[in-house]
């Protein structure tokens, strides 16, 4: 094992170098060819940037969203440059001076050269960067108008939005400045689903013993699309967390959680789904019943089934940290 970890840092080694030598030429950057940006790019550009940049409700929402609470000239940080699209639509919507930062080099190099070819560069500036590493001063001129962000996944919080907002907030927002989204809900129901539960945890392949693998399983939310996988929902749906991105402290805690059952006989998981709330009505979400989206399903899997009874409340504790949800 000494030698695999050993064999891992030396590979981990390589792929530092590589980076740096790619980014010391940023040109390099869109090459197709085979060679160290690819061999880079398929260990830290998550493959769901693509289906995301075609979910159309999604872009079609934030876009609108932009262009509802964007006051003509305003000064807006957008979290998560991705492609570098938010800033963009921003620029469209009329600010007059726009930040962009991500933390993946690639990826913001991407957006830089994207913003670019669209005539934006004088306008966006983009910055490879966390936001918690931003500063007022350095990085920006001033506290921004407007903060918009879309880093949320399956389970909402995964990628990092509560930190992040916790933060932005409060030193690179003006006051009284505006967010997008300005508002966060987390619902759940009980799922009865043996094949669902085996996508985190085995016992026997091919009369094998080979559980010693559970030891490696996910122990908070994880994405699945429910509508995919044989399913019964067992539950009422509750409201887990609603959330105030603007005056609530965006912690990590704990609550209790009491679902009404809807079935007899077990529960594997508890399943949620988030609502962004975007202002003027609009929302973004990923409820089950919403299978144009290109976000799954949150999936918090129970230590062991949970027996469930028609009428009879199934209780647990919900825990979040800055980035996972889990049930105890």
């Amino acid at each position: 094992m000494v030698a695999s970890l050993q064999s891992l840092a030396q590979e981990m080694d390589e792929i530092a170098r590589e980076a740096s030598s790619v980014l010391e030429d940023p040109a390099r950057i869109l090459s197709a060819e085979p060679g160290a940006f690819a061999r880079i790019a398929a260990r830290t550009v998550p493959r769901w940037h693509f289906a995301m940049l075609n979910d159309g409700e999604r872009n079609s929402a934030l876009v609108a969203a932009l262009k509802r609470r964007v006051p003509a000239g305003a000064s807006v940080l957008d979290i998560g440059s991705g492609s570098g699209l938010l800033a963009m639509a921003a620029v469209r919507a009329g600010a007059g001076r726009v930040y962009t930062c991500e933390a993946n080099p690639l990826l913001a190099e991407i957006a830089r050269q994207t913003i670019a070819a669209h005539g934006m560069s004088g306008t966006v500036t983009v910055l490879a960067k966390r936001s918690d590493a931003l500063r007022v001063g350095v990085d920006l001129d001033r506290p921004v108008d407007v903060l918009v962000s879309e880093i949320v996944d399956c389970g909402l919080i995964g990628e990092g939005l509560l930190p992040a907002f916790r933060d932005a907030r409060e030193r690179l927002l003006a006051p009284g400045g505006v967010l997008i989204p300005s508002a966060a809900r987390l619902y759940g129901r009980l799922v009865r689903s043996e094949a669902v539960a085996a996508l985190n945890q085995v016992g026997k392949a091919d009369e094998f013993d080979v559980s010693l693998m559970n030891a490696l399983a996910t122990r908070g939310h994880f994405p699945v699309r429910l509508n995919t996988w044989p399913h019964a929902m067992v539950s009422e749906t509750v409201r887990l967390l609603d959330l105030d991105l603007r005056r609530d402290a965006l912690e990590p805690g704990e609550r209790a959680v009491s679902l009404t059952a809807t079935g007899d006989g077990e529960a594997h998981a508890l399943a949620v789904w988030f609502e962004l709330d975007l202002g003027g009505g609009m929302v973004l979400r990923n409820s089950p019943a919403d299978s144009g989206s290109h976000w799954m399903q949150g999936v918090i899997p129970f230590a062991e089934p949970v027996p469930t009874k028609v009428g009879e409340p199934v209780s647990f504790r919900l825990r979040w940290s800055d980035t996972r949800l889990s049930i105890r």
